[in-house]
């Protein structure tokens, strides 16, 4: 990967999120100091996303290998799968997408269409259709929704562009882009990153007209009502996505070009234009199920956030129980863990990138940092020290108007990097350098182990509980009334009675 398609790559992700001295400071970590070149990710290393199709179709896939529709999106799969993290597989989770989905083509515009449903291994909020019936929805829109005519909403109208054949017609007009595509993969076909890279280019196809948007707002809208479910959980869950992104764009953890509002316009017109059409089935409130309880049920356990393959971020703590590291950034900083690397952002224009590479050479680190792959290096500054027992070495550079810290820590067979940026003269950058330096270190295998993932639990509201101490039980946010009331589609001001389900973040 190039230093300028990192930088490029980085610029549109934070676009939507970032404050803008984040992004320069990001942008400059990512290009101004290091040319990475033949750079890895810290996870591709050891995880390779399974692409694979889910084992429990709705539909066998016998229904669809002469579809030439459903041939177009089999080409497609892998890449988009692997940009998305992987498949995530668990039967009870999958169980009750099929239902959801069963019943809606039940109704729909082609009750003879096919569908190969995936959930994706992903904590953006998203859902799409490719042409012959590949559904994709993210987990982490399963764990935003709170009942099964929310999740019905998004699926309908991602159905309804495959049955008006809106991926076919978007397809034909890029033709030429499809076979250029598919060039470029066979020849970064090794290459995860560029995989990512060309399936989020390849996302275009899932992306359609605004006329075909409201076509589908149209025949969603119709397919929930007549499938029994609440009309207006269209308009609902639109606010719901509405809320999450902005929730999102207060930090920098989101990657805004994988969620469903990067793609699907979200606009007060449009979100009253779904009421309008829910209108046509009843009153609000009294008409259609909304499937709550059977769908709290089939997300309890749910994996929330980052997957273990990508390690977990805890507080101001990075742990990956796989690699068997840790490290901590300073007070301040908001880490954001990327498949390509763990990034931070701090006060004062402050930047942190981590990530690792491969070594079998075996070769002085002082010789590894100095071997070409930092740019405004300052070689008089390069020493060999000691971190909790490993070997290292350290280093400053210095580029346009940023002064860096190059701190590199061998374990093994791999060479972890600490890229840390601040503005130049910044008398910050040897505080933020000894924080990452100090507290990196191996885990024990007991340590190891220990970790666990974050998951939705669904409990039962006891008397005498309310919204605030419910809200206190989540963990891995530090704005946990925020998160809370987001996830359950509640405001703080609202009550809850005994007996109520909610769902919360836990182990």
């Amino acid at each position: 990967m190039t230093a300028a398609a990192t930088a490029f790559q980085t610029a549109r992700e934070y676009r939507a999120g970032a404050r803008p001295w984040q992004r320069l400071a990001l942008i400059a970590v990512l290009a101004s100091s290091v040319a990475l070149q033949g750079c890895q990710s810290i996870l591709s290393q050891t995880y390779e996303p399974t692409v694979s199709p889910s084992s429990n179709p709705q539909i066998v896939d016998e229904v669809q290998k002469n579809d030439p529709n459903a041939q177009v999106g089999a080409r497609e799969h892998p890449r988009i799968v692997a940009s998305y993290g992987g498949e995530y597989r668990d039967a009870r989770t999958e169980r009750l997408v099929a239902r959801i989905v069963g019943a809606l083509t039940a109704v729909s515009e082609n009750p003879t269409q096919s569908y190969k449903i995936t959930i994706l291994d992903s904590p953006a909020i998203n859902a799409f259709a490719l042409p012959g019936g590949f559904l994709y929805v993210t987990r982490g829109l399963l764990a935003l929704a709170n009942d099964a005519s929310e999740v019905a909403a998004v699926l309908s109208h991602e159905m309804a562009h495959v049955t008006a054949n809106h991926g076919v017609e978007r397809q034909k007009r890029e033709e030429a882009e499809v076979i250029a595509s598919q060039v470029v993969a066979e020849v970064l076909s090794s290459d995860l990153a560029g995989k990512q890279a060309l399936a989020r280019g390849k996302m275009r196809l899932a992306a359609f007209s605004r006329n075909q948007e409201l076509q589908a707002d149209v025949i969603g809208v119709r397919m929930l009502g007549e499938a029994g479910y609440d009309p207006y959980a269209a308009a609902r869950f639109l606010d719901s996505m509405a809320r999450y992104s902005r929730f999102t764009s207060g930090n920098a953890d989101a990657d805004p070009s994988l969620d469903f509002l990067s793609s699907h316009p979200n606009t007060p017109q449009r979100i009253e234009l779904a009421r309008a059409h829910a209108r046509n089935f009843g009153m609000e409130g009294a008409v259609g199920d909304k499937g709550r309880d059977y769908y709290l049920n089939g997300i309890d356990g749910l994996l929330f956030g980052d997957s273990p393959q990508e390690g977990y971020v805890r507080g101001q703590t990075f742990l990956h129980g796989g690699l068997g590291i840790r490290f901590d950034v300073p007070e301040g900083f908001m880490i954001d863990n990327k498949v390509e690397a763990v990034l931070a952002t701090g006060p004062g224009e402050a930047a942190i990138r981590f990530d690792g590479v491969s070594d079998t050479s075996n070769g002085s680190l002082t010789n590894y940092i100095a071997s070409g792959w930092v740019t405004g290096l300052q070689p008089e500054t390069i020493r060999p020290l000691t971190v909790n027992g490993l070997e290292a070495a350290t280093a400053r550079a210095s580029a346009d108007r940023w002064d860096f810290d190059v701190t590199v820590i061998r374990t093994g067979a791999q060479i972890f990097r600490f890229l840390t940026a601040v503005p130049k003269g910044s008398a910050s950058l040897d505080s933020i350098a000894t924080v990452l330096r100090t507290s990196f270190r191996k885990m024990s295998p007991q340590e190891a182990a220990a970790l666990k993932p974050l998951r939705i639990r669904v409990i039962t509201v006891q008397p005498g509980e309310t919204v605030a101490t419910l809200s206190n039980r989540m963990l891995g946010t530090n704005r946990k009334l925020e998160l809370f009331t987001l996830i359950n589609a509640l405001t703080p001001t609202s009550t809850l009675a005994a007996g109520d389900r909610v769902k919360i973040i836990a182990e």
